[in-house]
C-alpha cells in the first residue's frame, strides 16, 4: 500500500517508523516545517515529501483537533477516491462528525483512530518505532463504514506492532478518555501547582515523578482536547472533588474507620484492575 502521513510530529513521525521497520509499504510525508521533513527523510521514516494526496491508499493525518478537521474539509477533493483517511486525536466525536460526510460526498472513507500512545516531548525528534509495542489502536467508525475497510485498518495495525485494536463509538470514546487520560493529566497538572512543591526537592521519590509525569504537557494540543470533550472530563473532574472532599472530612472528623475504609475501597479497585 501507500500510505501518506500528514504531520509527522510524534504520533505521525512515530507511525511512519513502525510502518517503515515492520512492514514492505511506501511512505509519504507532509509537514508545514520542511526540517523536519529532511529529518524524517535522514531517518528513512519517510520514502519521500510530496503535495499529492490523490497517491494514498491510506492518509493518516496527525495534527491537532481543529487543525485536523480543517485540514480534511479542505482537502476533500484531492484524497484519492475509494481510499481511507484516518486521524489520530485524542477525541473523536467532533472530528468523526465533521468530516465523515464531507469525505463521502468524495467516495473517501474516514475512519477515527487513536493510538493510545505518548511521551512527554512532542515533535518528530522524539519519535520511536516502538512507541506502539505496548499500546493499543481504538477504531470508532460511523455506522457506514464498510466492513471491509475497517478490517483492513485493523490487520494495519497489528502489522505496524499495536497490542491490541479496540472498536467503539465515537460517544464511547470520548467518555472513557475524559477518565483514563484527560483526567489525569488535569490532576496532575493542578497537584503540581501547589505552593509546597517549590519546597520537594530531596523529598520526592516515585509517587512525586508518578503523579506529575503528564504535567508537563503540551497546552496547545490538550486545551482543545479538553474544550471539545468538556461535558465528560467536566462529569469527571466533579466527580473526583466530591471523592477527594470524603477523604477530606475522614480526617477533618478524625474519623480513621471511615479514611481506612476509603483506602480499602481504593486499593481493591487498583488490584482488580486490568490493562489492555
Amino acid at each position: 500500500m501507500i500510505i501518506t502521513a500528514v504531520g509527522i510530529g510524534l504520533i505521525g513521525g512515530s507511525l511512519c517508523k513502525a510502518i517503515k521497520k515492520h512492514t514492505n509499504h511506501t511512505v509519504y510525508g507532509i509537514d508545514l516545517n520542511k526540517e523536519t521533513v529532511a529529518m524524517a527523510l535522514s531517518q528513512n521514516a519517510i520514502d519521500a515529501d510530496t503535495d499529492d494526496l490523490g497517491l494514498a491508499d491510506i492518509t493518516i493525518v496527525s495534527l491537532y483537533p481543529t487543525d485536523t478537521i480543517d485540514y480534511i474539509i479542505s482537502n476533500a477533493d484531492k484524497f484519492k477516491e475509494g481510499s481511507i483517511v484516518i486521524d489520530t486525536c485524542g477525541i473523536k466525536k467532533a472530528v468523526v462528525d465533521s468530516v465523515t460526510p464531507v469525505l463521502e460526498k468524495h467516495g473517501v472513507t474516514f475512519i477515527g483512530c487513536h493510538p493510545m500512545a505518548g511521551r512527554e516531548f512532542s515533535g518528530f525528534e522524539y519519535s520511536l518505532d516502538n512507541l506502539f509495542d505496548t499500546a493499543s489502536f481504538i477504531i470508532t467508525p460511523s455506522e457506514s463504514v464498510p466492513r471491509a475497510k475497517l478490517n483492513l485498518l485493523e490487520d494495519f495495525a497489528y502489522s505496524i506492532n499495536f497490542k491490541k485494536v479496540v472498536f467503539a463509538s465515537p460517544e464511547e470514546h470520548d467518555q472513557i478518555i475524559a477518565f483514563t487520560s484527560q483526567l489525569a493529566h488535569v490532576v496532575s497538572n493542578a497537584y503540581i501547582k501547589s505552593p509546597t512543591h517549590q519546597k520537594q526537592l530531596g523529598f520526592s521519590a516515585g509517587s512525586f515523578q508518578d503523579l506529575t509525569r503528564v504535567a508537563k504537557l503540551n497546552e496547545v494540543m490538550w486545551t482543545p482536547l479538553f474544550m471539545l470533550n468538556k461535558k465528560p472530563l467536566c462529569f469527571e473532574i466533579d466527580f473526583i472533588i466530591e471523592r477527594l472532599k470524603e477523604y477530606r472530612d475522614a480526617m477533618l472528623n478524625d474519623d480513621s474507620e471511615r479514611l481506612k475504609k476509603l483506602l480499602k475501597e481504593g486499593r481493591i479497585l487498583k488490584e482488580e484492575t486490568k490493562q489492555l
